[in-house]
């Protein structure tokens, strides 16, 4: 039986950053949308249980920030309106790398300063504007529905705090419910079989707190960012402004070095980093929340891109899909290159079956999807492949090979800027890797290289 593109109703399982894009990408060509988040969503930029990482410091990269710009025009002035801070990444970050200090300077490279909370808030204000979405909180989704033959999603059960299970049908179910998904349990209940999974994990923990600096402090700095350098300094922190002169400080350890969650430990932890720049910022600060832990940071990626046969209709992206090591700030800009990687397939869905049906759609999305995925999943698992404890498949000769070529390109950071601008380019994911083996970054790495040896 084919899947009919009726186009009548599309439901988006959670509220996430992907979930939210999404759904506005879906009320184009939907007659309605439905978004279902287990939380009730909080009135105002308020944190809620359902982003147990919104209290940390996030990062929306230069690609995010594009992205979400098309498909929400004007939200970055709306964001520095309501007090993002305007951060260019070379001139007003002091970034320590494992080789030393990033040299500084002006460049078209830019992120805000703001909070997760901020950000959601307005992203689902302005989603609360468009007449076919339509949000159903306080419900957890139980299971998805299929057609008579087992072939296609038919919709989803979900059950709320106070009612019994009920059946919601559509033509097309979106899961964007993060770490905690559901959807291979789904699938198995289904006669499908769930994806593999790939796990990565250097047990690395982080603690955040919001404080506000003294009206007499100065720097010449918006962003501090103190890197680990595992295996030997396994300890990282980063301090950047928040909207309603606020500052957030994220610190964190890999190898189970996890930062303490007592004043007293944090401000010990802070003051053993190898920059005192941070400490002396919130030695006298005023404390302005609590200390904040989190820990479940390992890599998962569930490898839908390899099913054997696919429930025509359902799609799976963002954390529930993959997940990556959150300390790399990656998490919401692949969420949103994962949304509009499925507005590009939907719009090729008419030439792939123009007489209207989602077949193959399932497929071809989860393929691209992994493509879009495989080149953050390398970055961050390098990474974490340096901290000795680390768990999961043995580093790759590939994996290797980065890790010696990659040393030299941060030690060039320390000194060549058309060096540091090309790496920020390409972890801001507008250039791509291939920008750093151009012969300009090629040969001075060699030469060091040839030095070394």
């Amino acid at each position: 039986m084919r899947t009919k593109m009726t186009n009548n109703h599309a439901i988006v399982i959670g509220g996430s950053m992907a979930g939210l894009v999404v759904a506005r990408i879906l009320s184009d060509r939907f007659e309605q949308v439905t978004l279902i988040e287990r939380d009730q969503f909080p009135c105002g930029a308020i944190a809620r249980k359902g982003i147990p990482q919104s209290r940390h410091l996030h990062v929306l990269l230069q690609q995010g920030q594009l992205i979400l710009e098309r498909f929400f025009p004007g939200l970055g002035e709306e964001m520095i309106a309501a007090g993002a801070h305007l951060i260019d990444v070379t001139a007003d970050m002091m970034w320590l790398t494992p080789a030393g200090w990033g040299v500084r300077f002006p460049s078209n490279v830019s992120m805000l300063g703001f909070s997760r909370d901020l950000l959601d808030w307005i992203i689902r204000r302005r989603l609360a504007t468009i007449n076919n979405i339509r949000f159903v909180e306080g419900c957890d989704v139980m299971g998805l529905l299929s057609n008579t033959d087992g072939t296609c999603v038919a919709g989803v059960s979900l059950r709320s705090r106070t009612s019994e299970e009920e059946q919601l049908h559509a033509d097309l179910v979106v899961d964007a419910s993060g770490r905690s998904s559901k959807s291979p349990q789904w699938l198995k209940a289904l006669g499908y079989q769930p994806p593999q999974e790939t796990v990565l994990n250097a047990f690395l923990g982080y603690t955040s707190r919001l404080y506000r600096l003294p009206t007499d402090f100065q720097s010449d700095w918006k962003v501090v960012c103190l890197q680990a350098a595992p295996p030997t300094r396994t300890r990282a922190a980063a301090f950047m402004p928040l909207e309603e002169n606020r500052w957030i400080l994220t610190v964190y350890g890999g190898d189970s070095d996890y930062p303490p969650t007592d004043e007293a430990g944090l401000l010990e932890f802070v003051r053993s980093m190898p920059c005192s720049s941070i400490y002396n910022a919130i030695k006298n600060a005023e404390p302005l929340s609590q200390i904040y832990s989190y820990r479940g940071t390992e890599n998962r990626w569930r490898h839908y891109e390899r099913l054997p046969r696919y429930l025509e209709g359902f799609l799976v992206l963002g954390d529930a899909a993959c997940a990556f090591n959150p300390v790399y700030g990656q998490g919401m800009t692949i969420a949103v290159l994962g949304a509009s990687t499925l507005d590009e397939c939907l719009h090729q869905q008419r030439q792939y079956q123009p007489n209207g049906d989602f077949t193959g759609l399932a497929r071809r999305f989860q393929k691209k999807l992994a493509k879009i995925n495989a080149v953050p999943w390398l970055l961050a698992t390098s990474e974490d492949y340096r901290y000795r404890g680390t768990e999961g498949k043995p580093p790759s000769l590939l994996t290797q090979l980065m890790h010696r070529y990659m040393d030299r390109v941060v030690q060039l950071t320390t000194n060549h800027a058309d060096v540091r601008l090309a790496l920020l380019e390409v972890m801001h994911m507008v250039k791509p890797p291939a920008t750093l083996f151009q012969p300009r970054i090629v040969i001075p790495v060699l030469k060091q290289l040839f030095k070394l040896n």
